[in-house]
């Protein structure tokens, strides 16, 4: 092991040894294997580290948080490479706008670092303990993409490790780059497949002065949705969520605060933010006027807000305390998300199979936990096979697709192949064979398959 050259034996870890929590993701329910866990603290540790691999032929699977749901993090033999060490901030350069990182950082820390300094870091994947290397690698998205963006567009420049260990620079600290290909858009959302990023620079903007949240209440969740044109044209919201009734219900027992307008069957969550209180009331006032006549309520202070947001974004972990779930995430054109949400409701009184549908209302990006209740292992692989099948074929007559932003991974090969015509699998694969002809970074995943 002394060939991996990282002097300090602790950050290296022999198979036996190795937790159990490396050995999967984040739903903890499937397990690989690995002969090595090592922790390097640097870009020339990382590439010591692959070019060892490089030349013993060892599988490398990178990782920093292990949140990914869809199997990216699973190892596959071979050696796992935890970036979570390398966390540190190396540069605020408050005169460009930008902020350089190694990829462990996690977002929640990087956001509060910046805010500070009245800067902003939009991208909001509801994993606030996620990395920023994990991000970046999955392109996470999260309730603020629908005015912000996605972490795609604030990544400025990479540092990244290539298969045979040698360091390549990407990308610059320029607004605006038409040099050349966009290589660093390759590796955005790649899962770890093409090579280990090291240093990532990433754009800021100026923190919003004002923010504020509000629900409007409908009778049904398709009157919910048919309005989320309207307020599209209207204005753009920083985030536009839909849930109903039904599954707000499941947040409230679990947080302990209550939803309001609990009278309504369905809701949108909205958040505006802007330079100043009266820019947000003219907006608000504005959306209310084209949306008619709704019951609507507008949170009077941070407290309430948090209380409608905390409710919001623990829909998982509430069905989490109570039985074991599969997280689903799709994206379909806004226009059929309540062509969708009518579809999940036919095919849970066909199979009996619960599920709670909510969401991205600004994107179409749909989240489901199926839930899998009392059932034994035989019958909820059937069952979830069968349930499976069904919603991604329906994604996909819709014109929609199989991941928004929690990637394929190894959870949704079969989906991805059916969603991508095979030349485009094939120039992938072709990239795949460019960057890595051996195929040893984090082989398990999507990129492998034509």
């Amino acid at each position: 092991m002394n060939n991996l050259i990282i002097k300090d034996s602790k950050r290296i870890v022999l198979a036996d040894a190795i937790p159990q929590s490396y050995l999967t993701d984040g739903l903890k329910l499937k397990y690989g294997q690995a002969d090595i866990l090592v922790y390097p603290k640097t870009t020339e540790e990382v590439a010591d580290v692959v070019k060892f691999a490089n030349a013993n032929n060892l599988n490398i699977t990178t990782r920093g948080a292990g949140t990914n749901l869809v199997g990216s993090t699973i190892p596959n033999g071979g050696i796992i490479l935890d970036l979570s060490l390398m966390n540190k901030i190396v540069e605020l350069d408050k005169e460009t706008f930008t902020i350089t990182v190694q990829p462990g950082i996690l977002l929640q820390d990087l956001q509060q670092f910046v805010e500070q300094y009245d800067l902003f870091y939009p991208p909001d994947p509801g994993a606030k303990t996620s990395t920023i290397g994990g991000n970046i690698s999955t392109n996470a998205g999260g309730m603020r993409a629908v005015k912000y963006g996605v972490t795609r567009d604030y990544v400025q420049a990479l540092e990244v490790v290539m298969a045979d260990g040698s360091v390549l620079n990407i990308g610059s600290k320029n607004v605006k780059d038409n040099t050349g290909l966009a290589l660093k858009h390759l590796f955005i959302g790649s899962e770890g497949t093409l090579g280990i990023i090291t240093q990532c620079t990433l754009k800021l903007i100026a923190k919003p002065k004002v923010s504020q949240t509000f629900v409007v209440g409908f009778n049904t969740i398709e009157q919910a949705i048919a309005s989320i044109t309207n307020i599209l044209h209207t204005l753009t919201p920083t985030a536009l969520e839909f849930v109903e009734r039904k599954v707000a219900q499941w947040g409230e027992k679990y947080s302990g605060f209550q939803f309001p307008l609990p009278h309504s069957q369905a809701y949108l969550i909205i958040m505006l933010d802007g330079s100043d209180q009266q820019s947000i009331e003219q907006q608000r006032k504005q959306l209310l006027a084209n949306l008619g006549d709704c019951d609507y309520f507008v949170a009077e202070d941070s407290n309430q807000a948090s209380q409608i947001w905390t409710i919001r974004g623990s829909l998982v972990r509430a069905v989490e305390a109570v039985t074991e779930q599969d997280p689903i995430d799709i994206v379909v054109p806004i226009n059929r998300i309540a062509d969708f949400i009518h579809f999940t409701k036919q095919l849970e009184a066909k199979t009996k199979v619960r599920m709670l549908a909510f969401g991205h209302a600004g994107d179409g990006n749909i989240h489901l936990c199926i839930l899998r209740d009392d059932r034994d292992d035989k019958q909820w692989d059937t069952d979830l096979q069968q349930v499976h099948q069904a919603l991604y074929q329906k994604c996909l007559e819709l014109g929609g697709l199989p991941s928004a932003e929690h990637g394929i991974g190894t959870a949704k090969v079969s989906y991805y192949n059916d969603a991508i015509p095979k030349a485009n699998r094939q120039l992938m694969h072709a990239i795949k064979q460019q960057f890595d002809p051996k195929n040893l970074l984090n082989n398990q995943v999507y990129m492998t398959m034509i």
